[in-house]
Parts: structure tokens; sequence; C-alpha cells
């Protein structure tokens, strides 16, 4: 948490569409620096819509609510100006670059967020070499297309070795673990541990717990149908790998039935006293 208390990364009642259709309905989130969190939730849940919208993706119409990013709104800001601030999306399905190497974009990106200042490229070497050496990758990695002909593991080393270069302090990741065998799981776990800091914040977004099982949240979140329903610690990811989501969605239909119920009760009430 940061000294002052206030969140690094804050959304309150947020609802997005596409193509007029309602997508988010109203989602609450509040992250401090230091925390993990994780989002877990079936396919069309929104969770990826919430990561895209984050990062200002122009597919997407905000309806209504906020994002704040060290306490400052960012849904009028460009993808990149979001990107210089420290906010970093890494891709569920990255896209290839044909004719542009890893060590290419990686040092345009680093002078684009320092607008232009002075980046030795000697400097950049040393360190790009030392961030591939603790994800596992050859050093001839850097000289590769970026995600040209790529597996899927090594596409997604490539995002984690964007954030050891970029050192965000937002860090959204979205489904890392997907496509990913066991080995390639534990070495892409293991990059997202040594980013950890009381600085960064970072929010998981997964299926399933087997990502958790190597990287363990301070929180997780249970997103359906548009909103996050349920908040707890890695407990619920336990419970929803043993369980599936089903008993969730029991457990709201019956609040809401129950609701209902209750308040069809009171008009009836109501409408007697009048008689």
């Amino acid at each position: 948490m940061s000294d002052n208390g206030q969140p690094l990364f804050e959304v309150k009642n947020l609802k997005v569409a596409i193509d007029g259709n309602e997508i988010l309905r109203g989602v609450d989130l509040t992250i401090h620096a230091g925390e993990i969190h994780a989002i877990m939730g079936r396919n069309g849940s929104g969770k990826s819509t919430m990561a895209n919208v984050v990062m200002g993706h122009p597919a997407y119409e905000v309806l209504e609510g906020s994002v704040k990013y060290k306490g400052e709104d960012v849904l009028d800001l460009n993808t990149d100006e979001r990107a210089r601030m420290g906010m970093f999306l890494a891709f569920q399905y990255p896209l290839a670059i044909p004719g542009v190497t890893v060590a290419k974009f990686l040092h345009s990106a680093l002078k684009a967020r320092a607008e232009g200042a002075d980046l030795p490229v000697r400097e950049f070497r040393v360190n790009l070499n030392k961030a591939m050496d603790l994800l596992g990758v050859d050093s001839s990695f850097g000289s590769r297309y970026v995600n040209d002909g790529f597996s899927g593991g090594e596409k997604k080393r490539l995002e984690i070795l964007q954030m050891f270069m970029l050192e965000p302090t937002l860090c959204i990741l979205d489904e890392t673990d997907s496509g990913l065998d066991i080995d390639a799981l534990k070495t892409v776990a293991e990059g997202i541990n040594a980013l950890r800091s009381e600085k960064r914040a970072m929010l998981l977004i997964t299926h399933y717990q087997r990502m958790l099982n190597y990287v363990k949240p301070d929180v997780v979140h249970v997103m359906m149908d548009g909103r996050i329903v349920r908040t707890g610690g890695i407990e619920l990811a336990e419970a929803l790998e043993e369980k599936g989501y089903e008993w969730i969605e029991q457990e709201l239909f019956h609040d809401t039935d129950a609701a209902a119920a209750a308040a069809d009760a009171t008009a009836t009430a109501a409408e007697a006293a009048q008689a």
C-alpha cells in the first residue's frame, strides 16, 4: 500500500459497450501498490474487455465510470500516454511484427517512454541480456523478429521480457498462462515473481488456478456477466478449481430469486394494508 493510502489503480462503476452491446455492467476494483490481484471467470465474462478498456482500446465505448491510475482518471488519455505513465498490458494473443527485431522493438519502446532522451546502446544491451538470462531465453532472441514464428511459450516470454525492460508500475497480464506447457508456465511465473515489488501492482486475468499455483495473489476476484461478483483470497481460486463456477451462479440466482420474492411479499403487504 502506498504511504498515503491512495490506491495505485482504481476502477469505479465501469460500464462499457461494443457495437451497442453492454459488456461491462458496473465493475469496481481497487489495487494498492505491492498487491497482486487475480480475476477469474469463464469466456465472455468481460475479463479481457476490462483489460483492453483500461489500456485505451478504441473499439470500446465507455458508458459510465472511471479508471484511475495514481489518482488520475486515464479514460481520456491515449494508449501511449497511459503506457508512458507506467501502465502495461501483456496480451493474450501477441501480434507478430515481421522485420522488427526484439532488440530494436524494446529499444524503441524505452526511447519513446523517455521522450527522446539518450539511451546508450551498450547499457541497453547489458540490461537486455540480464533479463533474457533470467527468463531462460537464448541470446539470439533479441535478433529475431517480434513474435514472428514464435511458439506460444516464446510469445509469453517476450511479454514478460517487455515488463522487465519497461519496468511498469501497473502490470495487467491477460491470460498469460493460456497455451503454455508446464515448463513454460513455470518460467513465466518465475519472471512475474521476480517483478514483485512494493511499488508495483499486478492484475492477473485467468480461467484456471494453475497459474496461481506459482504466482500467489493477495486477492482473487470472480467476474460474471460483466461484474465482479465474488472477492476472496487464494481459497476462492481453490474452490473454483474444485467445484467450477456453477456454485457461484447458483448462489447468485438464489439470492436474486429470494430478493425478488421478498420484494413481491412487501408489495403484497402494502397493497393489503391500503385495502
